[in-house]
């Protein structure tokens, strides 16, 4: 697991993930370069973590606590977040990071502005950038 610091200090934070990786941008620097936070892999696998289970039920298994923690770390001291991720319900690893936000860390949780479905796989940084940049002016005009 990589964390970059101990929490991001008055910053208006982008997170963009998936069910694989987290990636962690400030939003008012033009062409930031994104932390990157993978769940614990003990055993070296990266992308390929999988449960013995999952072949059972055909569901997918949640992600490591360790994981949703290591987010909540890097947004600990970030004025306002807003989360980018793909799918709905309970298959939006968006959706799940929030509700474990809430559950175990109310004050990040409270900081978040905005949770908005997007198709990451197919834009660049710098276009995700722009749309939460614009999504930040938007909030903060109100």
């Amino acid at each position: 697991m990589a964390t970059k610091n101990d929490g991001a200090t008055g910053r208006h934070l982008l997170v963009v993930l998936d069910h694989h990786e987290a990636k962690v941008y400030q939003a008012e620097v033009h062409g930031a370069v994104p932390q990157r936070i993978v769940p614990y892999d003990p055993s070296g696998y990266g992308r390929h973590l999988h449960s013995a289970n999952e072949w059972t039920d055909g569901k997918r298994q949640p992600e490591r606590q360790s994981f949703y923690e290591a987010i909540a770390k890097t947004l600990a001291g970030a004025d306002q977040v807003l989360l980018f991720g793909s799918g709905t319900g309970k298959s939006s690893a968006m959706e799940q990071l929030l509700a474990d936000l809430t559950r175990h860390h109310a004050e990040v949780a409270k900081r978040v502005i905005g949770a908005v479905v997007v198709d990451a796989h197919h834009a660049t940084e710098d276009q995700l950038l722009a749309h939460a940049r614009d999504f930040y002016t938007e909030f903060n005009r109100r």
